[in-house]
Order: structure tokens, then sequence, then C-alpha cells
């Protein structure tokens, strides 16, 4: 038994880890420790409910089943409503099903835990690449100019390009006798313009620099 439940919770770890380094490569802030935590966590709880109290209880589910509406606690704090954007349900989603897969090694279900585990990456890293990116996505955008006659050239071009304007703020900063001008923008725009898309736009003013996109 200690070598079958041992299994259980490496093979929990490997996966919800697989999952994590994903994310972790997408720079998120549930990455690689707190998806194989996840996992190894549900899978214990898994194991605790079918060996922990005994053989007289008569339904082992009832421990396991906590874990999928707890998780939702951890998911939720992983989502962000700032400035009318939602961040963050990808990750959230991503700590639900490496939850199912802890359950799913935490009852020795190998077999569907790998192909979940799979079909997760795939979904996250090859699947994205051919689904149609249609629309609309909202982009922060931070840049900084010496001429303040460029960031009004520089938003007729936004309009052109169906490029709508949320909300703009310019902020004026003097350093060494120089004075530069910050424009902080937030854009909405079709999913299919990238943000090379905007940056190639930037670059065809010059004496501008991008100070941070999001």
């Amino acid at each position: 038994m200690i070598i079958d439940i041992t299994l259980r919770l490496l093979v929990a770890l490997a996966l919800g880890g697989c999952i994590g380094i994903e994310r972790e490569y997408r720079s998120k802030e549930a990455g690689f420790r707190t998806h194989f935590l996840v996992a190894l966590g549900s899978a214990l709880f898994c194991i605790v409910s079918q060996y922990g109290f005994g053989i007289d209880l008569k339904d082992s589910s009832r421990v396991a089943a906590q874990v999928v509406s707890g998780i939702g606690f951890l998911g939720a704090g992983t989502i962000i409503f700032q400035k009318n954007v939602v961040r963050g349900l990808t990750t959230a989603a991503g700590l639900w099903v490496t939850a199912a897969i802890g359950l799913a090694c935490g009852t020795g279900m190998y077999a569907a835990a790998v192909i979940t585990t799979i079909l997760v990456i795939l979904g996250l890293e090859v699947l994205i690449y051919f689904v149609p990116r249609i629309g609309t996505t909202t982009v922060e955008l931070s840049f900084t100019t010496p001429c303040k006659e460029k960031i009004k050239d520089f938003m007729i071009q936004l309009k052109k390009e169906k490029m709508d304007i949320y909300s703009y703020k310019l902020k004026e900063c003097h350093n060494d006798g120089q004075t530069n001008y910050m424009a902080a923008l937030e854009l909405k725009m079709k999913r299919r313009h990238s943000h090379s898309n905007l940056i190639a736009l930037l670059d065809e003013f010059q004496d501008v620099s991008i100070s941070a996109m999001e």
C-alpha cells in the first residue's frame, strides 16, 4: 500500500508540474509550485478519503468531493477585474483541471490523468494557434516622447487603424532641463492585431519609446 500511495502522489506531482511549467513559461503568477501543490494536495485528499477512515466509511467520496468546490476559492484569487478587463481566467481554469488530475491520480486512474494532462498542454500551447483570433481585446500601452504633437498624431493613426481608445492619461516629466511627455493609453483592438502590429505602428514615429505594454 505504501508503494501504491507513493506512486499516486508522485504521478500527481509530475503531471501537475507539467501544467505548472507551461504556466511558468507564460510568466503567470500561479506557476510550477502552485500547480504541483494543487495536484499533490488533491491526490492526498482522495487517498485520505479512501483509506483514512477505515473500511466502514459508507461514502468515501465525500472528502474528495469537497476539493471540487474548495479549489474555487484558490481559483477566484487568481482572477483580477481591473479597468473593465478580466484577467486570470485561464490560470483559474488551469488550477481547477489540475485539481481534477490530482483526484484522478489519487484514485489510481493514471491513464485518465495522463491523457488529461496531454490535452491541457496541447490546448494551451498548440491548438491556440489554429483557433481564429476573433473578437476584441484590451491593451494597456505607455510610451514617452519629447514632442507633444506626436502623441496627437499617434492617436489619430490609432483611429485610422480602427483601434478604440478607452482612456488616456498624459503626464509631463522634467529631467535635466528636458521635458518629456508620458502617455498611458487603454486601447480596444481586434485580437488579430498583435502587439507586434502596435509596435510597428509606433516605430513610424521618431523619438517615441515604449515604456510598457500589457
